[in-house]
Order: structure tokens, then C-alpha cells, then sequence
């Protein structure tokens, strides 16, 4: 029988150290396992730790806020139907009911249990995007949840080691890449079984039995640090509000936080109400995006768990596109969740001098594209286009960057080597950024075909900002919004269109709002960007006020005119 330890600071910090080493471990096992590109290439994943009452401990450092903060509520709605006393060594959990994980379908989520010495000790857990649930094909054109997929209420899939083999027979006869859905099921329970593994090797070293005692000593940690973040911030109601393109008309994005000593709330009453396609977000995934943002503006360097949540209460209208109600469709809910920690960064620029930044492209882009290749084979792929972050109050924003989520991009050979599409460019868009005293992330350009397919194909895509540019903050400029063509000519940026294997396909995201005036910014800064193809001499001189001479110098007598000029309008 081993025996509990004081819980002092250094067993403390050694478990924190060792809890966050654990869950990379479960993300590594798990990334290196999948078969879906979208999780193996781009990590659109996520690999928590949570103690024996299902609080949230901590995450992996690849992952996503959609699914990490999402999956935190998740545990809870699974034990609310499968209570703790009712699980054993080898049980496995698993759902993918939008409102109550990460807000689509795609989205599995499974959870085990892991047991000590007979005792219930924590609960490891990781959402992925599978390569196909059933369903329409992925797409944001969807009508209703019903027709987006198979869903799974809260669910055994594996009891006492043993699989449930009716589950997985369902699951198979309903989905178009049985192999590697089936093969990305496996995979998070083998992830889950290394973290479980990993953890109980650390507790047989240091003699616990159980960690909960270390458990509450983080989340009582992290709940001070977080208050005293939000208590460091005036008292006061802080508003912000901004468009999307949405579908036949914008979508209303508004937020009012309020701050009464250490406790925040964020409220998003005035945005607009849910619609009828498939870029509505659940309350789950609302809450998940606004705490990241919240996180990122106040306390980056507070632990991401249970603590952290407590101080913060996020409220949206039932029936609004941010708490929709069944069975609104949602599989494109992240065209709107991702602006959210944009609007919390809106709201309290005021109050974060240092810390503040301008809206970026927000709308992770993404295609799905699913068809017959020459050999006769089907395939779907998901794959993940990036534009600019806003820029900050001492820094440019970052280019082509998946800011707020923390997904990549595909890479070239990746993608034409799990379809018959060809990338014909690929490049960043010059003078996307919007410009600034920092100037933001620029977006980046792409072109592909299906040159060797012998038939058409067809290509979901999820856009956003196509109509509506990231503004700039504090005299910054708007990026440049977002193009979606085939064969040179504006095309829907929502709808699944049927595709010529040799139209050409072009896609160009957008770019992030500056922070500033432009004829503020450092004169060797736009000299650098106009060497480096960010921006063109022409926006240097029209937009920054700066002029060059023959071999690329700064005319100083120029742009002092230039500049003179500009503030004189």
C-alpha cells in the first residue's frame, strides 16, 4: 500500500509538469495513429486530462479551443448519462451530439476512465474530425442536423475492453470511409490508453493513490490567477460588435463584457438570430471560443482548466446564431465561433493597452472535396486554408496563421497525394495585410485542378469574409477580404459545387485589420515589407506614405512630403 504524499508546491509543479508531458504523449499516439489527413497533417485534434469528478486538468499543447474548452462541458453531459459508479476498468465513452461536444458531427468525442488499484482515478479524453460520419457529403449547405450526419447519443463503444460491436456495425454501414473512421476511433482510444498508461506509471513513482488533492491545489490556482487578472481591469461594461458575410444577408456579431471585481461576463445579446444553413453555433462551442479569447486577453500564462473557467460566465440568446436550437444545422459552426475571440479583443482594446489586437480573418477556410479518381477509387478530403491574424499594439500580425484555432495547413504533397487534384500555386497574397502603424497578417492564394480525374468532382468550401474585410483598430486599415473563383469568376464561398476535372479552382484568404495609422509605421518596416513582396512600392507610397529611390532606399525628402501630405487631409 502506498502512501499519499504531502501535497506541497514541489510535488505540485512536478505534476503539472508531468501532466502536461502526459497529454503531448496522448496527442503523439493519437496523431501518429490517425488515418485522417485532417488530424495526422493538420491537428485538428484535441487530448485532455480530467480528474475523477470530470474537471478539466490539462490539455496538449496541439489542439484546438473549439475542442479543448468544448470537450471540458462534454465530460460532464457523458457523466450525467453514464454516472462514475457505473464505469469500469475498459469501458470507453463516446458522442458526437453537437450540443453537447464541439458543436458538428465530425467531431467524435472519447473518454475513458482510467482506474488505480480498483479506484477511479481521472478521465482521458480527445475529440477528432473523422473523414466522414454519414450524411450529405461535409458542407456548410446543409438544412437541418439531421442530414448531417449519423449522431451518437452518449454511448459505451467499448465495456470492459470489449468493443461494442453493434455500435461499430452502425457506424460502419453508415459512413463512406468505413476504414478510416473506424481506423481514427481506434486511434483516440490508443491515445487515451497512453496518457491512462503515462499517468499511472507517474503515480506508482511518487506513491499517490489518488490526485485529487493535487488536483484542487491547480484548479484553486488557476481560479485566483484568472480573478486576479480580470480584477486588475476596471469595473465596467466594455461593447464591440462586428459583420460576417453569412449567407443571403450579413450576420450581426455583438458582445458586451462586464466586469464587477473579479468576475467577467460576457454577453452576446444583439447578435443575429439562427439561420437556416449550416453556419449556426452551439452553446458549447460559444462558450469554448469566448473563454480562449477571454484567456488570451487577460491570462496566457494561467493554466487552461477547470480553475480558469469559474470566474467567467458567458451568456448568448437561446435561438440566436451563437445558442441555436435544435436541429439548426451546424457543421459549419466554425465560420462564426471563430470570430469570437476577436469581438472579446474588440471589446476590452481599451482597457489592454499592451495587449490589444485588431480583428483578423477569423473564418478558418476550409474545402471538402470528394469524388472518383481515374483508378476508381473514392476519396473525400478536408483540407484547411489559413489567412492573416490582426496586428497588435506593438506587433504585425502574423500571415497565414489559423488564429483562433490551432490548426495548420495542408502541405502540397499531402494533398495531392490523398486525391487526384494538382496544386498549380500557392503563394502569399502582396499587400493583403491591413496596413497600420503594424501592419496585419497577410492571406495567402491558391490554385488547384483535377488533372487526373476523368470525371467531375465536388468541392464544399467554407468561407467567410469574402464581403466583409477584418477592420482595422485605432486608425488601422481593413485586410483585404477574401476571393473564392473557378476559372477566374466569382463563385458562392458556401455552396457545394459540381466541378470539370480541368476547371481551375482559386481560393485566396483574407487578410488581418492593422492596429494604428499607417503613416506612424517605422520607414525601414515598409521598406522591408515592399523588398519581401508584402507590399507593393505603390501601396508603400499611396498607403504608408513612402517613397524609394533607384536602388531601393528610402527617399526621406519625398516621404516627408508624402507623410505631410497625408495628415493634412
Amino acid at each position: 500500500m502506498s502512501v499519499q504524499p504531502h501535497t506541497g508546491p514541489l510535488l505540485l509543479q512536478t505534476f503539472w509538469s508531468r501532466l502536461l508531458s502526459i497529454v503531448d504523449q496522448q496527442a503523439a499516439a493519437l496523431i501518429r495513429t490517425s488515418f485522417t489527413p485532417a488530424v495526422s497533417e493538420c491537428g485538428d485534434l484535441s487530448a485532455c486530462v480530467f480528474d475523477a469528478r470530470g474537471y478539466m486538468l490539462a490539455q496538449a499543447v496541439t489542439g484546438t479551443p473549439g475542442h479543448i474548452n468544448s470537450m471540458a462541458r462534454a465530460v460532464a453531459h457523458l457523466l450525467e448519462v453514464h454516472p462514475v459508479e457505473t464505469l469500469g476498468s475498459g469501458d470507453v465513452l463516446i458522442t458526437n451530439d453537437p450540443w453537447l461536444t464541439s458543436g458538428h458531427h465530425y467531431d467524435i468525442t472519447i473518454v475513458t476512465p482510467v482506474f488505480h488499484h480498483g479506484m477511479l482515478v481521472a478521465f482521458f479524453g480527445s475529440i477528432c474530425h473523422t473523414a466522414d460520419f454519414g450524411g450529405r457529403p461535409y458542407g456548410p449547405d446543409g438544412i437541418d442536423a439531421y442530414e448531417e450526419g449519423l449522431e451518437i447519443p452518449p454511448m459505451l463503444l467499448f465495456k470492459g475492453g470489449e468493443p461494442n460491436t453493434e455500435l461499430f456495425g452502425i457506424i460502419k454501414a453508415n459512413v463512406r470511409s468505413p476504414e478510416q473512421v473506424i481506423g481514427d476511433l481506434y486511434a483516440q482510444v490508443a491515445g487515451n490508453a497512453v496518457g491512462a498508461e503515462r499517468l499511472i506509471q507517474f503515480m506508482d513513482q511518487v506513491g499517490l493513490e489518488e490526485i485529487l488533492p493535487l488536483a484542487d491545489d491547480l484548479i484553486e490556482r488557476s481560479e485566483r490567477g484568472m480573478r486576479a487578472a480580470i480584477q486588475a481591469l476596471p469595473d465596467g461594461a466594455y461593447k464591440y460588435e462586428t459583420e460576417a458575410d453569412g449567407f443571403d444577408e450579413p450576420i450581426r456579431l455583438a458582445i458586451c463584457i462586464r466586469i464587477e471585481g473579479d468576475r467577467l461576463m460576457a454577453d452576446y445579446a444583439g447578435t443575429s438570430v439562427q439561420v437556416k444553413q449550416a453556419i449556426n453555433v452551439v452553446m458549447n462551442y460559444t462558450e469554448a471560443y469566448t473563454t480562449f479569447g477571454i484567456k488570451c486577453a487577460l491570462a496566457p500564462d494561467v493554466p487552461n482548466n477547470e480553475g480558469s473557467f469559474r470566474a467567467v460566465t458567458v451568456e448568448a440568446p437561446t435561438g440566436s446564431i451563437l445558442n441555436c436550437i435544435r436541429p439548426a444545422p451546424v457543421a459549419a459552426r466554425h465560420l462564426m465561433g471563430h470570430f469570437l475571440p476577436g469581438l472579446v479583443l474588440g471589446a476590452l482594446a481599451p482597457v489592454l493597452e499592451d495587449r490589444a489586437m485588431a480583428e483578423g480573418a477569423a473564418a478558418l477556410w476550409s474545402t471538402n472535396v470528394h469524388g472518383t479518381g481515374i483508378d476508381g477509387a473514392r476519396f473525400s478530403l478536408l483540407s484547411f486554408l489559413t489567412g492573416g491574424t490582426g496586428a497588435r499594439s506593438r506587433l504585425d500580425g502574423l500571415s497565414s496563421t489559423a488564429f483562433p484555432s490551432g490548426v495548420s495547413g495542408m502541405p502540397v504533397e499531402v494533398f495531392e497525394n490523398r486525391s487526384p487534384l494538382v496544386v498549380l500555386q500557392r503563394e502569399l497574397r502582396t499587400g493583403s495585410g491591413g496596413a497600420g502603424t503594424h501592419r496585419g497578417g497577410l492571406g495567402y492564394r491558391t490554385s488547384y485542378a483535377g488533372l487526373r480525374m476523368h470525371e467531375s468532382y465536388r468541392l464544399a468550401p467554407f468561407t467567410d469574409r469574402l464581403r466583409t474585410p477584418a477592420p482595422g483598430l485605432n486608425g488601422g486599415m481593413a485586410g483585404a477580404p477574401g476571393e473564392f473563383l473557378v476559372d477566374g469568376n466569382p463563385v458562392d464561398g458556401k455552396q457545394t459545387i459540381l466541378l470539370a476535372p480541368h476547371q481551375e479552382v482559386t481560393l485566396a484568404t483574407p487578410g488581418g485589420g492593422g492596429f494604428g495609422r499607417p503613416f506612424d509605421r517605422d520607414l525601414e518596416a515598409v521598406r522591408e515589407d515592399m523588398m519581401d513582396g508584402l507590399v507593393s512600392a505603390d501601396q508603400a507610397r499611396e498607403v504608408y506614405g513612402v517613397a524609394f529611390g533607384p536602388t531601393n532606399e528610402v527617399d526621406v525628402d519625398e516621404t516627408s512630403r508624402l507623410r505631410a501630405n497625408i495628415v493634412g487631409q
